[in-house]
């Protein structure tokens, strides 16, 4: 497990409502996160906000 997995699934709370506070117009769905599988999390949230998958890891450090 990554590190980046690891600070999600211990942030999980604060991950999420800055990232709904953020951008606005992801859903339920789209922050959907399993565990192993960050890179389709990202994916569903990059296609959506046209972020890259870089940009949104900083994003995600620098919110928890």
């Amino acid at each position: 497990m990554s590190a980046f997995s690891d600070k999600v699934r211990g942030n999980w709370n604060i991950v999420k409502g800055k990232l709904k506070q953020e951008y606005g117009d992801l859903t339920e769905n789209d922050l959907t996160y399993a565990e192993g599988k960050e890179d389709e999390f990202l994916g569903r949230i990059q296609k959506k906000t046209g972020q890259t998958k870089e940009a949104l890891k900083e994003f995600i450090d620098k919110a928890v």
